[in-house]
Order: structure tokens, then C-alpha cells, then sequence
């Protein structure tokens, strides 16, 4: 299915009605890209950033929302991004979508908190997939890891599963905190960040 597509959802939540009558768990994992500097982003591009990463992972929620709310033990896992904490520039509307999506799940578990939904983000780093073909990256996480600290994370009841490690976690910080000092970073960085966003398209 096409999640940007309102009509292809409907029907995806029709077949899972017809089939099991409620829903257990919703992965939104759904996500493209297109890397670069804004004004030279095409608005078609644009669009569709907004359009898969964001509008389509909350209407699939809307529309999953009955079937979720029947199950005894429901969750909703919304993937984001390392760059839905961490903004880079080339990377401005993936990274406005993914930071929405963070919003999005504390918003939900908050407006749902009478069902036994548990609901959560995860912010995987680089992550060896197609998706990450054209871009210039080094090590990547596998998809089987980010998994399964996902799951290992749902198991646990965490809100949150921040991979990248430590340094991760101490970067976020220092965003929130002194985002001024992560300008810096991206300053002193921002070659490398053009050389390597230079192909990252992924549509």
C-alpha cells in the first residue's frame, strides 16, 4: 500500500477488520527521504516527505484507532529518527517530520491513556537499508538490531528507544541544553554533512 494514500489505508483497515476484528500492535515504519538544501529541494519532494513520514502514519492511527482500542493488551510504535532529536542541515523536512512524529506519540499516549494502548517512539541512528543506499555513511546499525531493541523496548514498556549509544544520548542533551553548541558541530561539520547528503535520496 501506498500510506500516502488516504484510500489505501481505508483499505488495508478494512481487510484487518474483515480478518481479525482488532489489532494488536501498529508499526509505523514508513519513511523516504530526499537530502539537500532546502531551496534546492523540489516541492514535489517536499510534499512527500510530509505526505508518507507524517500525514500517513497519523491517519493510519486514526483509522487503526477502533481496532486498536478492542485489543487487551494494544501498543502503537512510531519509528522516527536519530534527526527527529537531533536536526542536521540537508536534512530539514526529514528531520521536521520525524521530530513531529515524537510529538505525535506523546500526544496520543496522553489523549489514550484510558485504554491499555502502549504507545512509543523509537529514534534508530543509521540503519543499513535501502533507504540508505544512495547516502555516504560508514557503519550502520542492522535492521535485525534496531528491531529487536525495539522490541525489547516494547517488552519493557519503554516510551522512548534511543539507539546510537551513549554518545547519543549525551549529544540530545547537549541539543536541548546548549543547542548553540551543536550549531557548532554542524558548522564545523558541514562539508562532510554536504559530501555525504549529497546523493541521499531514497523515494
Amino acid at each position: 500500500a501506498d500510506v500516502s494514500n488516504p484510500k489505501d489505508l481505508e483499505k488495508a483497515v478494512k481487510q484487518i477488520t474483515e480478518s481479525w476484528e482488532h489489532l494488536d500492535i501498529l508499526i509505523n515504519s514508513a519513511g523516504v527521504v530526499s537530502a539537500g538544501l532546502l531551496s534546492e529541494l523540489s516541492d514535489e519532494d517536499i510534499i512527500q516527505q510530509i505526505n508518507v513520514n507524517l500525514t500517513g502514519l497519523i491517519l493510519l492511527t486514526k483509522k487503526a484507532l477502533p481496532l486498536l482500542q478492542k485489543s487487551n493488551e494494544g501498543a502503537i510504535m512510531n519509528i522516527s529518527s536519530g534527526y527527529g532529536y537531533i536536526a542536521m542541515p540537508f536534512y530539514s523536512v526529514y528531520a521536521a517530520t520525524k521530530a513531529a512524529v515524537g510529538q505525535f506519540s506523546d500526544a496520543m499516549r496522553r489523549e489514550l491513556h484510558q485504554y491499555p494502548l502502549h504507545v512509543m517512539t523509537v529514534y534508530p541512528s543509521a540503519t543499513d537499508t535501502n533507504m540508505m543506499k544512495t547516502a555516504d555513511v560508514g557503519k550502520m546499525d542492522s535492521p535485525e538490531e534496531v528491531a529487536r531493541l525495539s522490541v525489547k523496548g516494547l517488552i519493557n514498556k519503554d516510551i522512548e528507544v534511543i539507539l546510537g549509544g551513549e554518545e547519543r544520548k549525551k549529544q540530545i542533551d547537549l541539543n536541548f541544553n546548549d543547542p548553540k553548541k551543536m550549531d557548532e558541530f554542524a558548522i564545523a561539520n558541514y562539508e562532510a554533512l554536504e559530501k555525504r547528503t549529497q546523493n541521499h535520496r531514497s523515494m
